[in-house]
């Protein structure tokens, strides 16, 4: 069996009853974590956006478009939902793909599960199909290309991954559906969205759409070339496919309170440190200088004029953070941008690049644990004196450390919160920690439509 065979064979093959526990809680702990993300990010213009345009282009009742009074087929509810899903950036990272997943294989599993009427078993055994390929898909495709892509590129081969899964694919109807996601995936130049942050971002709803379409368009018999991942020099990628599950210690979560790019979490951190452990007044500061890899100083501190300009971002997020004690939809949304004190206080942040700090960062990349996302914040107060914080690194750790249900479910509701009520919080959390005992995912949609 070759590679491309070996893949089609996991993904056509899972069965929720059949994975180990480890890996049945994870895949409960990232539907909940999607779905609070995609709650909070539906109240973005983004999300709006999507919605409007996909129930206009894919007219259909199949599929919820989420808490927007609105439905579409599976590829356009995939479209929207992933929209807001990734609109305020709170939604996890996988570590080998180095890049958000959830926020595309979650949207997918919802829209094609509910349109074929399956149960949540369903749903979270292609959600673990869908993680264990974009682990690979995008390691791979990290290896294989100069330019960093952004994650709508790998993530078309994961979304399609799930799609086939909940669709009920054949192995050879699989590896078609894998091979048309990554043929027509986006090729999508993602440092050119850090330049100029845009509504395209992580061109994360363009792999979810593309994903649901490519297994449609494999079922009725359009055929798609072997992936990349199937080459020899990448079997290194593939060989432990059904046995290792990557996602274990390969999805990483953002803590509660984080809702902006993983580049800028060390800084936020270290400024927020020194302020508390120092009790430093904000009036005090005179500079906060962030020593940071390359990725970071590339987010800037020009003052944002929207949302995407405000994820994307070091200094916005580090003031931010000294004022509300957080970075969340109200920090990074548009009706904030404008807020004299964190403007006040975002002028004052400086960027400086680290040599050493880059090695770290090459090193993360790769997939080493000694590589880190990390910072070193230094605050200069008015009176001359200065405070350092020594390497931080932020929310985003690899190996991804361990969360409690309870840890899950109060960033669950910080996410919710601000658009839902609480007894339907809790009625949303006592579904979703149950969900494989679900008979129809419509159930939960019903609840969000």
């Amino acid at each position: 069996m070759d590679a491309n065979q070996q893949i089609a064979r996991f993904v056509s093959q899972i069965r929720w009853t059949e994975l180990p526990a480890k890996v049945q809680e994870k895949a409960r702990m990232c539907f909940i974590d999607n779905l609070g993300a995609t709650i909070a990010g539906i109240k973005t213009r983004v999300s709006q956006i999507c919605a409007d345009y996909a129930q206009a282009t894919w007219a259909s009742d199949a599929a919820t478009i989420l808490l927007h009074g609105k439905r579409s087929s599976p590829a356009g509810a995939a479209f929207a939902n992933a929209a807001a899903a990734n609109g305020i950036d709170s939604d996890d990272s996988v570590r080998y793909a180095w890049g958000h997943g959830g926020a595309q294989i979650f949207p997918v599993a919802l829209a094609v599960a509910e349109g074929l009427d399956l149960g949540g078993a369903q749903l979270l055994a292609a959600t673990v199909a869908g993680y264990e390929v974009a682990h690979r898909i995008g390691g791979c495709w990290h290896e294989h290309h100069r330019e960093y892509q952004a994650c709508g590129s790998w993530g078309s081969v994961a979304s399609a991954a799930v799609a086939a899964n909940l669709m009920g694919l054949r192995p050879a109807q699989t590896s078609h559906a894998l091979g048309i996601a990554e043929y027509h995936a986006p090729n999508a130049p993602m440092m050119r969205d850090v330049d100029h942050p845009a509504m395209v971002k992580h061109a994360i709803p363009w792999g979810s759409m593309t994903g649901v379409t490519a297994a449609e368009l494999a079922f009725r018999g359009f055929t798609g070339i072997p992936l990349l991942l199937g080459e020899e020099r990448y079997h290194h990628w593939v060989m432990d496919i059904g046995e290792r599950y990557l996602m274990l210690d390969g999805v990483s979560w953002k803590m509660k309170g984080y809702a902006c790019c993983g580049w800028a979490h060390a800084g936020a951190e270290g400024a927020r440190e020194l302020v508390v452990n120092h009790g430093i007044s904000l009036e005090e500061i005179e500079r906060i200088v962030v020593d940071a890899f390359n990725e970071t100083v590339l987010l800037g501190t020009r003052l944002p004029s929207n949302t995407e300009e405000a994820q994307f971002n070091l200094a916005w997020p580090v003031a931010a953070m000294l004022v509300d004690g957080e970075i969340g939809p109200n920090q990074t949304g548009e009706h904030r941008l404008k807020d004299p004190i964190i403007r006040d206080l975002a002028r004052k942040v400086e960027v400086v690049e680290s040599e050493e700090l880059n090695e770290l960062c090459r090193l993360h990349a790769k997939g080493d644990p000694r590589g880190r996302f990390a910072s070193v914040v230094t605050i200069k107060l008015k009176d001359g004196r200065e405070y350092c914080s020594g390497m931080k690194d932020g929310g985003m750790k690899f190996p991804a450390p361990e969360w409690t249900r309870e840890m899950m479910a109060e960033k669950f509701r910080w996410l919710a919160t601000a658009v839902l009520d609480s007894t339907v919080i809790d009625e949303l959390l006592d579904m979703a920690w149950h969900l494989d005992e679900l008979n129809q995912i419509k159930e939960l949609t019903g609840r969000l439509s």
